[in-house]
């Protein structure tokens, strides 16, 4: 409990927990009900303690929390990204890189798995897809994630997919950006307008999608492919204005405009993101050699396992 409200305050390693629970001792004691009878855990206690937890056994236990308030995904879009932890890099080491499954509506992360590096998000988006009940979702991926295996997977589940398509498929991105562009300057394809406001930014986006894919010759190699759609976003950020057009292969017939859209978004902060650093490999290799502080030293209170 100590390290979780710790986490969930911004604190990022071991001996700013242990600072934590000591200046926090009467609302841990009183408010939570901890008895804590020998006293404040040092941080050796902490790191070790935490150390001894499976990762294995803990993301099965995390999923299962997390499906369990959530226990029905259809209708929800399921956001698949990954996100490389901000300060887990250590000497040699490489920093810890996620692969995550976000609940865009109801904001939970659902499940996540760390991979050596960016490269291997191809091979575990599919792992990470099994461990969810998808029937009835819309599952939204980056372009690593635009891969024929990995539409498969979606579509297999029972659910949809919108895959953002870019240049790791340069001739398919090429042909769907020059008909999708074509289509909508003569006013050929319906185009749906959706305006957000959000911290003094204005978001204007245009939706096209388009069902009929005689011509894309690719089409029989996408499981579920039924239509290719067209992002056009304006951002107004005081005086500036930025446009970009973006482009994805999906299953889905029709453009279910929701408050984000069926489209690919970042993920936001959530009690369960900060939760599911508090377990990442940063902390828990850092059990095995917990650093203690130099004499005199000021317990550092930093953000380190912070997603970006």
């Amino acid at each position: 409990m100590i390290v979780l409200c710790a986490v969930l305050s911004g604190v990022g390693d071991w001996v700013g927990m242990e600072a934590f629970a000591e200046e926090k001792g009467a609302w841990l004691r009183g408010g939570l009900g901890l008895s804590l009878s020998n006293g404040i855990p040092s941080h050796d206690t902490l790191s070790e303690v935490m150390g001894r937890i499976d990762p294995v056994a803990f993301r099965a236990a995390f999923t299962t929390w997390a499906t369990t308030a959530l226990p029905s995904l259809a209708g929800e879009q399921v956001c698949i990204d990954g996100k490389t932890l901000r300060g887990s890099r250590e000497g040699t080491n490489p920093a810890v890189h996620l692969v995550s499954a976000f609940a865009g509506q109801a904001r939970w992360v659902l499940a996540r798995q760390a991979v050596a590096e960016k490269s291997n998000e191809i091979t575990a988006i599919p792992d990470l897809l099994t461990l969810l009940d998808l029937q009835g979702a819309i599952v939204s991926t980056d372009a690593m994630g635009c891969q024929k295996a990995i539409a498969q997977t979606i579509i297999d589940a029972g659910a949809d997919d919108v895959l953002a398509l870019k240049d790791n498929h340069p001739t398919l991105c090429e042909d769907v950006q020059l008909w999708l562009d074509t289509e909508v300057a003569h006013g050929r394809l319906p185009v749906q307008e959706t305006i957000e406001k959000d911290q003094g930014r204005i978001e204007i986006r245009r939706h096209a999608l388009n069902r009929h894919l005689d011509w894309l010759g690719a089409k029989p190699h996408w499981a579920g492919l039924q239509a290719v759609g067209r992002v056009e976003s304006t951002r107004i950020i005081g005086e500036g204005v930025s446009t970009e057009c973006r482009y994805f292969l999906c299953s889905l017939t029709a453009t279910p405009l929701r408050r984000h859209g069926p489209w690919p978004l970042g993920h936001r902060k959530s009690t369960a993101l900060g939760l599911g650093c508090a377990i990442s490999r940063r902390c828990l290799s850092d059990a095995a050699q917990p650093r203690r502080p130099k004499p005199g030293a000021r317990p550092p209170h930093g953000p380190e396992c912070a997603t970006p």
